[in-house]
This record gives C-alpha cells, structure tokens and sequence, in this order.
C-alpha cells in the first residue's frame, strides 16, 4: 500500500483522551476513550432492515451514463454541434487545445478533427436530411491527400482487443470506400482497419471489425478513432458508433459487473434531468431519437440510454426500477403514458418517484410551498390510478430544514403516497469556521452523518402529526458527501469526500445512522451508482471509489434484525462545523451497529473508528448471543483520509481481509485502525 501522510493539523491529547483540541478549540473531547472500548450487544432485536435501505442512484450527469455505464467509445458520434455548455467547452478546450482551431477553421462538431490539416477544409455540415437527429457531415476527397475526420479516444485493452464499428453514409459522387481505422496518436501509424464499400445514395448502415493485435496499445494510452473517404470520394455520413465486442446490450461488462456487486436492491433513475426529460425522447429506434443539450448539466443527451435500456440494465444487476417522473415540464397524463408504457416492459415491482427537488429554482418548473401540495395530489392519484400496487415516493425537503414544504405535502397529499423523499447532499469542506485546518474539516466532517439522525425523528414526528403514522415512511433518494463541486473536474481533495478514503467512514456513519432508524426509513439511495460515491471510468479502466467498497460490505445486512448497542467509545463535540450540522455534541468516536441475520446464525458488527489518530482496541460483549465459530472481517483504512483509487491504481484502497479468533471460551475483540470502516461476521446461537 502506498504510503502517503498527511500534516495532521494541530492535534493534542490529554491523557488517555483521544480528543481534537484545534485552533479556538472549536472540536473538543466530551468523554474521553477508554483504553479499550467495550461494545455489549443485545439479542433482543429492535426493528428489521428493508431491503430497499440498499438503493443507489443514476443520473445523466458527468460521464455516469454516456462515458460511464454506456461501452460506446465514441463522443457525439451523431455529429451534432451546441452540446455542450460554455463551462464543459472550456474544459474540453483545456484538456485539447487543438479542438479549438478544428472549431474554428472546419466547423466539424466536437470533439471530432481533421483527420490530416493538410487537406485543408474538405468538409460541409448538412442540417435538416440527416440519418439521425438533424446534423450529418459531407466529407470531400481530394487527390492532393487522405481526407477524413478523427477523434481521441481510449480501448479497453486491459480486457478485449476486438471494435464492432457501424456507420451510416450516403454515397454522394466518385470512389464509394470509406475507411475506418485505429491509429496511434504519435506517429499515425494504422494499428486496425476496415474498408467498406458503401455505393448506395441513400442513408445505409455499415458494419466492421477491428482487431487489434496484442500490445498494439497499452492500458491508459491514447489512439485516434478515424473515418476516411476513398481518393477523391464524397460522402455523407452520419451516426459512428464503436464498440468492444464484449459489451452488453451496450453496456460496459466491468461497469455491469461491479454495479451488480452492489447488491442493490433498487436503481433510482433520476436528478435534474428529471424536471424537464420527456421520456418518448428515449424510446423506439435508436437512430430516430433526438441528440439535444443536457441543459441541467451541460452536456450531450443522445437519448440513447433510455426506458427499455434502464430496464435491461436493472434485469442484468437484479434491481428494481425506480423512475422519477416529469413534474416540472411534464404533466399527469405524460406520466401516466410513461407508467403503463413501463407496465408493458417490465413484468415486476417497480417503484415511482414524482418529481425531484422541486422546491429549487434550478429546476424546470419549481413549486412554491403552497403549489406543492395540490400538484402532488394530482400526480399522485393519477399514477395510483394506473399503478394502483406501485410505491410512489413525494419529493420533500430536508430532513432538516424541509418542516414547512413537508408540511404542505403531508397536509395535501399525506393519504396517497408511500414515501416522503429527504436530499442529504452536504459539502465537507464548507465549515462555517473560517481558515479552518483539515483536521477540524475532517473531525467536523465525521460528525455529519451522526448528527442528522435526531433530525429523522423530527420528521417521523411531523409525519405522525398527520395520521400517516406507520403508512408514510422517509425515503432519502439521494445522499452524499461531496467537497467543492460534484463533477470530477471539480472535485477537492481537501476533506474527507466522496472520492478518497475518508469518504468510506462518511458512507458507513450515514449508513449506521440509517440502519438505527430504519423503523422510520424505508428506502435510500446513494449517489450514485455509476460516479460519485460508486464506480468510475476514466481512460477506459473502470475502478471504484472507497464509499463504493462500505456500500458493498454493509448491503449485506438487508433483512437483518437491528439489535441494541451499547459502549463507552467516548465522544466529541463540535462547534463552527459544516452548516446546517455546525454545532453538534456527543460524536461517539468508535460507532457500531449489530445486526443479526433473518435465520439468526450470523451476527453483523458495522464498526467505524472516526478518531484521527488513534488505533481503538475494542472488546465485544455478545451478551446472551453465543459466538460458534471464528469470526471473519473485512477492513477500509489507509495510512491517509486522503488516498483513493483510479485508473492508475483502480485498487488502492480496497477492503482487506482479516480473521479474527473467537470462540465460547476466547471474547470477539479486535483493534480498529483511526478513520476505518470496519465489518465483522460471526455466526452465533
């Protein structure tokens, strides 16, 4: 494992207390740690786990979906031009200065180029007779050099070495051959190629294999993805598509395959988007759906990835489909045609989400506090109308400053829905204390997912004041800790986050926290599946971020039994943290929760260390529960809160395995390193 200490900040301990005393003393030790912290676990259980506590979310944002879950290797293979926001054109140009002179001088659509500068301009933009959406591209041969188009992009050689290409072209005058090819970057030099003889006048479909030799390219490298015309041949072409020849319906198999290691029980379908997607857009042929601008994020939607993909994709990974509905742009009936359009492709449970933050103003057609109500009750009995067994989830705020929207929508709506949704998305490095170090970031970021759990009883409380008591439950359908922005481009690595390892012990509070009242939570979803606190792609090496590890290890508990935990970890407060949580007391340092399997055998200890510094020996008093065999665990700590994986080390921080002696006679105990995740199962009777 990689070594990589961080400066630690200003850290004092007095004693045997492991305490954060930092500048103006804002974390303070409350109750000093023990030596070795005792954890006694009851057998009488408290509540069951639902299944649907293990939900995650996907979203076309970043490269989630197009770049991400999709195996297409081409970017705008529909050559059509305003994709893209002025912020992601900037960063394009940032990362290929060269696209910008190709703009400039071709007018060729982003992010494709002159295959030869040489050439000159042999290139014209059609608009209004393409073969997919509106724009097509004429390229024109000349004799004087080889004419085409190219783009950058990364193989997957690690794992396949074979492309399935496809065009469309339209012969327009003299030689009828195009050429597809693989070339290296440095020296052009062809390392795959196809020729197809493509005569017909009209918009054809042509199909072609390249085949790479092995160690043609390395994992990481870079190659140009190109299309040329045949001597001095004019063609029309359209729609490029290229593809390893191990995908999956269009899928990416590794992103497929660690999606499906989730153990998700549900895949939310949803975000921005949802306040203006119209969902015909992304159904029927492929070819004939519109390219347009993702306006809430600012980048292509080529509707590719649609109803009936979502839902090949939930069959593959074993998910139920969670679809959030059109209720800023959409109206009722819209809706409904979407539920019975589903009905008719999807023979299962299926779980509907009306709306997505509208409360807002970035949104499509956000409500007042006072249109929310009505306009849920609406939608509501609609889609209950058309799905009378489906679970309809609410979109309300909070869970801690959402009382007044909640109250329009429990008061409106209350009898005709399932779930109320709560948004639990906070920065971690955004402390209301000014200059602060990263261990106060850090201490103060750990105290978060602890915090909000009396804000959850505040909002079962509310929901009980409407006589909804044991109908509606919480729904948060998305959660995260992120620091700075959300995108990759955006991302800081400054404080414990989504991306690096202290982002593991972030997961597993949140997850704790939630798992203690899951009598009043019914169903979750971590953002996100594909990105965020899930599984990346970048240079076409596919790796999961720490979080996705903690999501992993706990979604083993669904079904399980909560039992009662007590323990003497000590605690510390904190003052001038994250806002809204900004002043919390009694952040216990070592956090467990026991589960017990539905056939009672296996017993579950979710343990996390949140102590900066400190390796906790930590004994487990089973009480009246009798250990009948050696314990087993798995662990997420690294020598840094800052280290995390990508596609250099795609599994730097990932769980270890551990075995931990126990039996009648020897007690379960085990030392957990400062800022880890640890989870250990042990069968009993």
């Amino acid at each position: 494992m990689r070594k990589h200490w961080m400066v630690r900040g200003m850290l004092t301990a007095a004693g045997a207390a492991v305490g954060v005393a930092l500048a103006a003393a804002q974390i303070t030790p409350a109750r000093p740690m023990p030596e070795v912290v005792t954890v006694k676990v009851g057998a009488k259980p408290l509540h069951t786990i639902p299944a649907e506590i293990f939900g995650s979310f996907l979203e076309p944002i970043g490269n989630s979906i197009n770049g991400g879950i999709s195996a297409e290797l081409l970017t705008n293979g529909s050559l059509e031009a305003g994709l893209w926001n002025h912020t992601n054109l900037e960063e394009m140009f940032r990362e290929q200065p060269e696209l910008i002179d190709s703009t400039n001088q071709t007018g060729i659509p982003m992010p494709w180029m002159p295959l030869h500068h040489a050439t000159g301009n042999r290139y014209e933009l059609h608009v209004g007779k393409a073969a997919n959406s509106w724009q097509s591209l004429a390229i024109l041969g000349t004799s004087t050099g080889e004419a085409g188009i190219q783009q950058k992009i990364y193989l997957p050689v690690q794992r396949e070495l074979t492309y399935n290409a496809s065009i469309y072209a339209r012969h327009i005058a003299g030689p009828s051959g195009l050429v597809l090819s693989l070339r290296s970057r440095e020296t052009d030099k062809v390392l795959a190629e196809a020729k197809i003889e493509a005569k017909a006048g009209e918009w054809t479909k042509y199909t072609a294999v390249l085949k790479l030799m092995p160690g043609a390219v390395q994992r990481l490298e870079a190659v140009n993805f190109a299309v040329a015309v045949e001597g001095v041949g004019r063609a029309e072409i359209d729609e490029v598509s290229l593809l390893p020849a191990d995908a999956v319906d269009g899928l990416d198999p590794d992103e497929l395959a660690m999606t499906k290691a989730m153990n998700l029980t549900e895949l939310r379908l949803g975000g921005n988007f949802s306040s203006y997607y119209h969902w015909k857009d992304g159904v029927g042929e492929a070819l004939k759906r519109p390219v347009m601008e993702n306006i809430a994020w600012g980048i292509p939607e080529y509707n590719k990835f649609g109803t009936d993909e979502f839902l090949a994709m939930c069959k593959h990974i074993g998910a139920v489909p969670q679809f959030d509905l059109n209720m800023g742009s959409g109206t009722p009936e819209e809706a409904v045609e979407w539920v019975k359009y589903i009905q008719a492709h999807w023979k299962g449970r299926v779980i509907y989400e009306l709306g997505n933050e509208l409360w807002g103003h970035w949104q499509v057609g956000w409500k007042t506090d006072e249109e929310i109500g009505p306009s849920t009750l609406e939608f509501a009995k609609a889609v209950r109308a058309a799905a009378p067994d489906a679970t309809l989830i609410v979109t309300g705020l909070g869970p801690v400053n959402g009382q007044k929207w909640n109250e329009g929508l429990l008061k409106s709506a209350g009898g005709n829905f399932d779930l109320l949704s709560l948004h639990f998305i906070l920065g971690t490095n955004r402390d209301a204390q000014q200059n602060a170090t990263p261990d106060f970031m850090a201490a103060a970021a750990y105290a978060i997912p602890y915090a909000v759990g009396p804000h959850f009883d505040k909002v079962a409380a509310q929901i009980d004041e409407h006589g909804v008591h044991g109908k509606v439950h919480q729904a948060i359908t998305e959660w995260l800790f992120n620091s700075k922005g959300f995108g990759e481009r955006n991302f800081t690595n400054e404080s414990p986050s989504w991306r690096n390892e202290g982002g593991a012990v972030m997961a597993a509070g949140f997850l704790n926290t939630v798992l203690r009242h899951a009598d009043q939570i019914g169903l979750t979803n971590m953002t996100g599946s594909q990105e965020f606190a899930g599984i990346w792609k970048s240079r076409e090496q596919v790796y999961a971020v720490p979080a996705y590890y903690t999501f992993k290890l706990y979604s083993a508990v669904k079904g399980d039994a909560v039992l009662p935990v007590e323990s003497d970890s000590g605690t510390y407060d904190v003052a001038g943290g994250v806002r809204p949580l900004d002043n919390e007391k009694g952040i216990p340092y070592i956090d467990v929760v026991a589960t017990r399997s539905a056939d009672g055998a296996t017993l579950t200890l979710l343990c996390i260390n949140r102590s900066l510094e400190r390796d906790a020996p930590v004994r487990f008093d089973l009480g009246a529960l009798k250990i009948a065999g050696p314990a087993k665990a798995e662990q997420i700590a690294a020598a840094s809160r800052y280290e995390k994986n990508d596609e250099v080390e795609p599994q730097h921080v990932v769980p270890q395995p551990l075995t931990v002696p126990a039996s009648s006679s020897i007690p379960l105990a085990l030392t957990l390193p400062h800022e880890s995740v640890t989870v250990i199962r042990v069968k009993v009777n």
